[in-house]
């Protein structure tokens, strides 16, 4: 496990950590990034997706950590911010035998550093994490599984809390909600939407899924590129990160943009 200091990259905001963790027997590539522990060991999930370069691996891990640090701080929770990335393909390249060496390396940490599901990941690759090492979270073991709905109904909740607050209104019946990214807790955001009688605009890198959307739950599908521009009441950015930025940000046509509570 080789340790960088990462300064000089522009999402370095005084990491504690930035290891490269790698195991040629099983094709471990991974970064550990650890922002902040002074409240308490640093918490957050493990992704695993196929990055264009190691620089953006290294961006994503290195955004993510810091961004986990300040949802610990704003929920009051004990913990720290951390993040994690492996490069690799979860469709084509997951194995037992990469998740138990990135997990190893997780348990050189000695507690530092508590992981879970995240994009690319799921609860049973937790629980493969669990034999090599008990610093993970989110498994029916610890008294947790998939974090998705939770975090679906915190945004629900956020949203409801928003609405009421900024348009005056008591419930979402007629509220349009944009929901970018139609993942785990995209999807479930969507179907508890549906339920409140809010109006669903639904878009996602996935044409089938954005379909699937529009027939199962009734949703108006927008491409992702047009989806800060679409005109709503909500924006749910649900996607992997970074879908607004000084460009889109300019676009939004919103009076609402919630924020998800911390899960993993």
């Amino acid at each position: 496990m080789d340790f960088m200091l990462g300064h000089g990259h522009e999402e370095f905001d005084n990491h504690e950590l930035v290891a490269f963790c790698r195991d040629a027997g099983t094709g471990l590539s991974a970064i550990i990034a650890i922002h902040d522990t002074s409240a308490g060991p640093a918490a957050g999930g493990c992704r695993m997706m196929r990055y264009a370069t190691f620089a953006d691996a290294l961006t994503d891990v290195l955004r993510l950590s810091k961004g986990m640090t300040y949802k610990a701080i704003m929920a009051g929770m004990p913990f720290g911010g951390g993040k994690a990335v492996i490069l690799a393909d979860p469709r084509k390249e997951k194995t037992p035998e990469l998740l138990m060496a990135f997990a190893e390396r997780v348990a050189r940490l000695g507690g530092t550093f508590i992981t879970g599901e995240d994009v690319g990941t799921t609860v049973a690759d937790i629980e493969v994490m669990r034999r090599v090492t008990p610093h993970v979270r989110g498994i029916p073991a610890n008294g947790h599984g998939d974090p998705s709905s939770m975090t679906a109904l915190g945004v629900l909740k956020g949203i409801e809390t928003a609405v009421e607050h900024q348009l005056r209104a008591h419930d979402l019946k007629g509220i349009r909600v944009i929901v970018q990214g139609l993942g785990a807790v995209g999807w479930r955001l969507s179907k508890l939407l549906r339920n409140t009688g809010a109006i669903l605009i639904a878009s996602d890198i996935d044409l089938e899924l954005m379909e699937t959307a529009r027939r199962q739950l009734g949703a108006t599908i927008v491409p992702p590129d047009h989806s800060p521009a679409a005109e709503a009441d909500v924006y749910a950015p649900c996607a992997l990160g970074g879908t607004l930025s000084e460009r889109t940000i300019g676009d939004l046509r919103v009076s609402i943009l919630p924020a998800q509570p911390i899960t993993n």
